[in-house]
């Protein structure tokens, strides 16, 4: 369920981020709402903004990420970060804690937002990066339905008033996997086709560009 003070935060920034932002929302009908259960939404990482593109994009449920812990240490942008439902990981290492948050917050129903790339590659193409088999490892643990996001800029990089295109698959449901808990490399596996349905995403949308 959404907070109060994410709708009313997000109602507050919804028209000046997508003005400045220039956010295009395509197969919106694609977004699963609360009734359909949690989600994780996966996307291709470009920008320090993408998960603002990926909020303003969908409307039917609440986009929890990940946010780096020393943002919950600077005063007003803690409380900003919070209202828009992030929530503190620390990227030097391996956080157990944070890993077992999501998965509980997938428990409780929530939609999270995970990138597969793990980092941020701006002006490269997605399919010449390397991807984490976190998400793999999250959607197995929470046997959590997958929804595949491309977002698209000129030449992979952002700039204020660049228009930025978010495209919205169709959900992957979690027996789509085939996950085989005798095999090993399977959260990898896993990654790799959520990562290949949004690099073929992209393909589609060049291809309908050229």
């Amino acid at each position: 369920m959404k907070s109060k003070a994410y709708i009313n935060i997000k109602k507050w920034l919804a028209k000046p981020v997508i003005f400045l932002f220039r956010i295009h929302a395509h197969n919106a009908e694609n977004e699963p709402c609360e009734a359909d259960g949690p989600y994780i939404i996966a996307s291709n990482h470009m920008s320090n903004a993408d998960p603002v593109f990926l909020c303003a994009a969908t409307d039917l449920q609440q986009p929890h990420f990940m946010a780096k812990k020393e943002l919950f240490k600077v005063p007003l942008v803690n409380k900003l970060v919070a209202a828009l439902g992030a929530y503190p990981v620390d990227r030097k290492g391996a956080d157990v804690a944070a890993i077992r948050k999501t998965i509980k917050m997938l428990g409780e129903g929530k939609c999270i937002g995970i990138f597969p790339q793990g980092h941020r590659y701006m002006g490269v193409e997605p399919r010449e990066t390397e991807i984490k088999s976190g998400l793999g490892m999250i959607a197995v643990k929470a046997e959590a339905t997958v929804l595949p996001c491309y977002i698209k800029m000129k030449k992979r990089k952002w700039a204020p008033f660049r228009r930025v295109d978010v495209y919205i698959g169709k959900p992957i449901r979690f027996e789509e996997f085939n996950y085989d808990a005798e095999a090993s490399g399977e959260y990898m596996r896993i990654s790799r086709f959520v990562f290949d349905r949004i690099c073929e995403m992209g393909d589609a949308v060049d291809a309908e560009n050229k």
